[in-house]
């Protein structure tokens, strides 16, 4: 059932703390709980709930915990009592292996009750850490969030933040007593900020449109690790192949989220961490009614190189998705690793290690398709066979080698170039014959490295057959912690 209508069209208003888990949940579905306060502290502004909200509810008729914090009572700061009614529901999602959604508008630890306030951030930090991995939990941060309140959700699995929010350890007033510096919330901490860094997944205008995504990111997602996401019925993707996105020169850029559309049903992707990381892709998206998880290099930035954010940024999602037993589908286009004495600096190595073992150790389905070219340590970190991929296709005119023929040939025939009368026409010439001797995807296949050269317009279709196939495969337990990178 879709949220109360009434509040959907107060889109672009601030909603209290009661109205943003009526829009999260079912008309009529939410109960709340309730905690002994012991705020005693605030005197005569003591509040029933101690600034906080929070229960269960439906979403789509699945259960969830959920809670709001309430900024018009001490800022939403949070004492002792209102710790205890934010763990208390955490405890809920655990007992009850449901999903959390909480909703973050915290000036932090309240003064007013010292150590026990840091003691009450403390609990909340271990009940977020004992569900990481077990149930999924979403965190939609809706105004300024300081300190403890910006730490309790980067220990969740999605991070959303509307436009005006804002997070940071320490506030304006504090930086700039501490550092002279002088600056506002949102340059310290927004949107703009965070969606560029990683600590944000996901930005949405208004408090509405982000407890629909909300909604809609556990439509992705299950109940709790152990079972399989929902499957709905399929849906056809919009008309057109995806090799009528793709270049078939190898340095022409495109969008790769147009090719995802051409392979998930209806052409519907919710991607995360789309503004951090924008040379790979990682969205939710449905096959054949089956939830799973997309990477994508992406063209379009840095001509789908990896770096050490991209890694990270992949990594994380594949840890999330292996949680929560999502299948893997892997698009494959990209030159390798950046090389440059910047990255080595940003610590490509340790970054690019992370993707490795995400994949390495993932027990999902798991599926690559090399859609034009896979050069280097890139084509191994991008869950290629001997990772442990289940299933390996790769379009007729993908090239997979250890680096592109122009580079190969500039360090193997280096002499024969510079010697050449014209060596940018014996360049081109010998790169097209490393090209064909050592790039062609006939090479990989007849070496065991690809299953199946597949032509772009039966990817969708070998996709779905891999899925059914991959579907009852006995797979070892799942990692227990989703823990953040």
């Amino acid at each position: 059932m879709p949220p109360a209508l009434a509040l959907v069209q107060r889109a672009d208003e601030r909603l209290t703390p009661l109205e943003r888990l009526e829009v999260l949940c079912d008309p009529g579905s939410l109960q709340l709980v309730r905690t002994g306060v012991r705020s005693h502290r605030m005197g005569d502004r003591a509040q029933d709930g101690d600034g906080v909200l929070g229960g269960t509810g439906m979403v789509d008729g699945r259960a969830v915990a959920c809670f709001a914090q309430d900024a018009s009572f001490a800022g939403g700061s949070l004492g002792e009592a209102h710790a205890d009614t934010v763990v208390r529901v955490l405890e809920m999602a655990g007992r009850g292996r449901i999903p959390c959604v909480g909703f973050i508008e915290s000036a932090g630890a309240r003064m007013q009750e010292g150590v026990a306030a840091l003691a009450g951030y403390g609990r909340i930090f271990r009940a977020h850490t004992v569900l990481s991995g077990q149930v999924p939990q979403i965190s939609i941060v809706c105004g300024a969030s300081a300190g403890g309140g910006s730490y309790a959700p980067a220990l969740t699995d999605v991070v959303v933040m509307t436009k005006h929010a804002s997070m940071f350890l320490t506030g304006p007033g504090v930086v700039q007593e501490v550092t002279g510096e002088d600056v506002d919330a949102a340059t310290l901490g927004g949107p703009r900020v965070h969606a560029r860094n990683g600590v944000c997944h996901v930005v949405a205008d208004t408090e509405v449109d982000a407890a629909l995504l909300a909604r809609d990111l556990l439509d992705h997602l299950p109940q709790h690790a152990g079972v399989t996401p929902q499957r709905w019925p399929t849906v056809e993707p919009p008309e057109g192949g995806p090799d009528a996105v793709v270049p078939a020169e190898p340095r022409r850029v495109y969008d790769v989220r147009h090719v995802i559309a051409r392979l998930v049903d209806g052409g519907r992707q919710v991607e995360i961490g789309e503004r951090w990381a924008r040379n790979i892709v990682c969205v939710f998206a449905r096959i054949d009614g089956r939830a799973v998880g997309v990477v994508a290099n992406q063209p379009k930035f840095l001509g789908g190189v990896l770096d050490a954010e991209s890694a990270s940024k992949a990594a994380r999602f594949v840890r999330t998705c292996d949680a929560f037993g999502l299948p893997l589908v892997v698009l494959v286009d990209t030159p390798g690793f950046l090389p440059g004495s910047a990255q080595e600096k940003a610590g490509v190595i340790r970054h690019g290690a992370k993707l490795v073992h995400a994949f390495a150790a993932a027990t999902v389905p798991r599926i690559t398709v090399v859609t034009r070219k896979a050069f280097g340590g890139a084509f191994i970190a991008m869950n290629s066979k001997d990772l442990g991929a289940d299933y390996v296709f790769a379009w007729p005119q993908a090239q997979i080698g250890v680096m592109g023929a122009q580079q190969a040939v500039g360090i193997v025939n280096r002499r024969e170039i510079a010697a050449d009368e014209d060596p940018d026409a014996a360049r081109e010439r010998l790169a097209a014959r490393y090209a064909g001797e050592h790039l062609d995807v006939g090479a990989a296949s007849a070496g065991g490295f690809v299953d199946e050269v597949v032509p772009p317009s039966r990817t969708r279709e070998r996709l779905i057959a891999a899925l059914d196939a991959l579907a009852t495969v006995h797979r070892p337990p799942r990692p227990t912690r989703n823990i953040p990178l």
